[in-house]
């Protein structure tokens, strides 16, 4: 992201007035374009032949341009009585086979209670795989079982990030109903297969945990982006994606920067890399091992895996308008998932 700004100095203008403009003094003024500029295009006492001078990136005429930060240069997370429809892409390629899954979701705020807030989140279209409405009867089978879970209730921390799913005494409740509407529609043992799977999980707090968790649609909205940022506008984060399907997730260290100033949408920008960061080693994934079946004292981190984030928020409301993250590791052969988020509009 830039840096800094600049201003073409007009006919008349001086030092004074042009800091008086942005709101900086003339010293900060004089200090910043002096570390920015050619050794000939320095300011010693007043302007002289500068044609242009270098400006923080918060020093703006118009002061709507600027992010709201909070205290420490922390992103605020408020989505206090937000209801909003997003379209999720999901990309899944892996063994040189890609899949798309395409789906329309509600977010809607609940409530907020002991330092968490409170969604309801609830499926509001059809699955479509590859561009096509799911018709063979696995994927039918597994799209009309999973609407035991929908809506469902989550918490997520004051970081925007998802902390757990919440009332799943409901998800018993309505599972007879969507037992009883699946066999009126099925048959066969495939059907008997599917419902058994989901009769376990819903028995097992843990691997309902895990299962909801696993959402790439819950995961890449509540990421936790609403972090503090340094004096440059950079944060790093070690946080964990559900590349792979393993009960601990493989870590990645990111390296996050946020714009200070909103871009001619009115949006602000967030962008992120980072690498794999996990002593388990590609043979511990491809086993799926929770953890490293080599014991050392200094372990050699696996960074065989990349991470890619780019987020669009809202300027007024800072919540999401266009999300994309994308996260890859390296097994035999690279398993990548790309999710693409994006707010709908009536």
């Amino acid at each position: 992201m830039q840096k800094f700004n600049k201003h073409i100095i007009q006919s008349g203008e001086t030092l004074k007035s042009i800091a008086n403009l942005y709101g900086i003094s003339e010293s900060s003024l004089k200090l910043f374009h002096n570390n920015h500029c050619k050794i000939e295009d320095q300011v010693l006492i007043q302007l002289n032949k500068q044609k242009e001078l270098f400006l923080p990136r918060t020093a703006v005429s118009d002061k709507n341009k600027l992010v709201k930060f909070g205290h420490g240069n922390r992103l605020l997370f408020q989505p206090e009585n937000s209801s909003l429809k997003y379209s999720t892409m999901i990309t899944i390629e892996k063994n040189g086979q890609k899949n798309e899954l395409r789906y329309d979701s509600s977010v809607r705020w609940i409530k907020s209670e002991n330092g968490f807030h409170f969604f309801e989140i609830d499926r509001i279209s059809d699955l479509f795989i590859n561009e096509e409405q799911v018709n063979e009867i696995a994927d039918l089978l597994a799209y009309k079982t999973s609407k035991v879970l929908f809506p469902m209730q989550i918490s997520v921390d004051q970081q925007g990030k998802f902390n757990n799913v919440e009332s799943t005494d409901l998800f018993k409740e309505r599972w007879k109903n969507i037992k009883d509407e699946i066999y009126k529609e099925f048959e066969g043992d495939i059907v008997d297969e599917y419902c058994q799977k989901i009769e376990k999980v819903l028995e097992q707090p843990n691997s309902l945990f895990i299962f909801i968790k696993n959402d790439y649609f819950i995961r890449t909205l509540f990421f936790g982006i609403y972090k503090k940022f340094n004096q440059d506008y950079q944060t790093e984060m070690t946080e964990t994606f559900p590349v792979v399907n393993n009960a601990i997730e493989p870590s990645y260290k990111i390296e996050v920067e946020i714009d200070p100033l909103k871009d001619e949408d009115d949006l602000i920008n967030i962008a992120g890399t980072g690498k794999l960061y996990d002593e388990r080693s590609r043979y511990d994934f491809s086993n799926g091992a929770p953890f490293s079946l080599i014991i050392e004292d200094n372990p050699v981190m696996n960074d065989d895996g990349n991470f890619r984030l780019k987020y669009y928020l809202n300027g007024e409301t800072q919540l999401s308008e266009s999300l994309y993250l994308e996260c890859d590791i390296n097994l035999e052969s690279r398993k990548k998932v790309s999710v693409v988020v994006t707010i709908l509009t009536d």
